[in-house]
């Protein structure tokens, strides 16, 4: 079959080519500009976008056959499968990122100040030690650390549990002077809803 890459709308497109392009998929508008296919810059018009990279997925081969010159059917072949490995590639590794900077920001705040005072109150209060026992251990805390020299604020939540059940410690905290104190904090026992405030 003669060789029509590169030759526009006029050019046949091998059947055996015109298939799922998964680099085109997963890396959209680089693998666009990589293989002359300039529409997949639409991703970066809002809402398109959402649609578009399933286009690309679907049309991206075709595309590229006909928008750039290819030495042979073998050598498209061989490019678009390195696009593809290097879209998992990029994919696993962002993935990867993004679960290292949600384990990094968890750790940060667990060994924040603001979480330490708040497990110390909740190992004093009495009312959740008779609900929870001892000892307790606390989840993830979510939520927010801001720092600024000598002053900060925290809003945390995490889970707490102990020999005798669980709940949620709702923790609001204020850095004045370098010195941390909590404002408001609160413990809800899981099932039952009892709230116990802590504040005091």
């Amino acid at each position: 079959m003669e060789n029509t890459s590169g030759q526009g709308a006029a050019a046949t497109v091998p059947a055996d080519i015109d298939k799922w392009n998964w680099g085109a998929f997963l890396l959209n508008w680089i693998w666009g500009i990589g293989n002359n296919t300039f529409i997949a810059l639409l991703m970066f018009v809002p809402f398109v976008n959402v649609v578009m990279i399933f286009i690309l997925g679907a049309k991206g081969s075709s595309w590229a056959w006909r928008n750039k010159r290819w030495d042979s059917v073998d050598q498209f072949k061989a490019m678009q499968r390195r696009w593809a490995k290097w879209g998992v590639a990029v994919w696993v590794g962002a993935i990867l990122g993004c679960v290292a900077l949600f384990f990094t920001i968890a750790a940060s705040f667990k060994s924040s100040e603001a979480f330490k005072l708040a497990m110390v109150k909740l190992g004093a209060d009495e009312q959740v030690s008779q609900l929870i026992g001892k000892p307790m251990s606390a989840g993830m805390p979510m939520g927010s650390i801001e720092v600024s020299g000598p002053r900060g604020s925290a809003s945390l939540s995490f889970t707490v549990e102990g020999p005798k059940g669980k709940g949620t410690a709702y923790v609001e905290a204020v850095k004045d002077l370098g010195q941390w104190k909590i404002e408001r904090m609160a413990f809800e026992q899981e099932g039952t809803g009892r709230r116990i405030d802590l504040a005091q």
